[in-house]
């Protein structure tokens, strides 16, 4: 199905083309001119995704075009907020609800991922990239912090010790050190970097699909809550048909 090109309300293209499928959306941020800078209608659009993969979870694609994953937040109106605006948290609530989608997120990054553009694709369950990706979070250059999720993210992806260096200095890297510390898990050429992307939805999807709710929530569980989380989902899902169905095929493979 095409990506749909549906207009903003001021008649402008809109800022998220979303292409959907049977078990996946593909959302490809969509403001070129601006390197996808993430603007209020940005983060509108996301939350209307949201919205709908919340009411019929599928795995999520997230994407930028033209070459550019988000090359940060929108300058011009981020210079304009106060202190009610960073209360508000309209970026890092936007992502933390991307985070807790039911159904995981693959963030598939080329060129600039930087500031709200980084903490967007942290917020993704799996990252992959292309050589040519610049990730960093340079916001204390700017005279504010990440705090759209870096501070608490980045250290849970990639460590303390590499996640405080990374803010303290503001340093953007480059797609090798970023496969070397974890955070993206792979590295492919611009030209396959959406097909390797769904290349890992075709893997989720031959997965059962409640399971992989599960998974995914429990790994999102606070530590506290472990062991207790994880085995109130395994208990529901032992009573699963899908669970017997999926055992008693394995048998009886190994069994031929």
């Amino acid at each position: 199905m095409p990506a749909a090109r549906a207009a903003a309300s001021d008649g402008t293209e809109s800022p998220l083309l979303v292409e959907r499928r049977g078990d996946r959306v593909v959302a490809t941020l969509n403001r070129a001119e601006k390197r996808n800078a993430i603007d209020q209608a940005t983060i509108d659009a996301l939350h209307v995704l949201c919205a709908e993969l919340e009411a019929v979870p599928r795995t999520l694609i997230l994407t930028g075009a033209d070459g550019v994953f988000a090359s940060g937040a929108d300058i011009a109106e981020l210079r304009e907020r106060r202190a009610d605006d960073a209360r508000a948290g309209i970026n890092a609530n936007a992502f933390v609800r991307l985070a807790l989608l039911p159904m995981p997120v693959i963030a598939a990054l080329d060129g600039y991922a930087l500031g709200g553009g980084a903490e967007l694709a942290y917020a993704a369950d799996i990252r992959i990239a292309t050589p040519e990706l610049k990730i960093g979070n340079p916001e204390t250059g700017l005279g504010i912090i990440a705090a759209a999720g870096a501070s608490w993210r980045l250290k849970e992806i990639v460590g303390d010790a590499r996640a405080i260096e990374l803010l303290l200095t503001g340093r953007t890297i480059g797609a090798a050190e970023a496969l070397e510390i974890g955070l993206v898990s792979g590295l492919h050429p611009a030209a396959e970097l959406l097909a390797a992307a769904h290349a890992i939805a075709d893997r989720i999807a031959r997965n059962d699909r409640a399971a992989t709710i599960a998974t995914k929530r429990v790994f999102r569980a606070p530590r506290p809550e472990h062991p207790a989380v994880d085995l109130a989902e395994q208990a529901v899902l032992f009573e699963s048909p899908e669970k017997l169905r999926r055992m008693t095929e394995f048998l009886e493979r190994k069994q031929k």
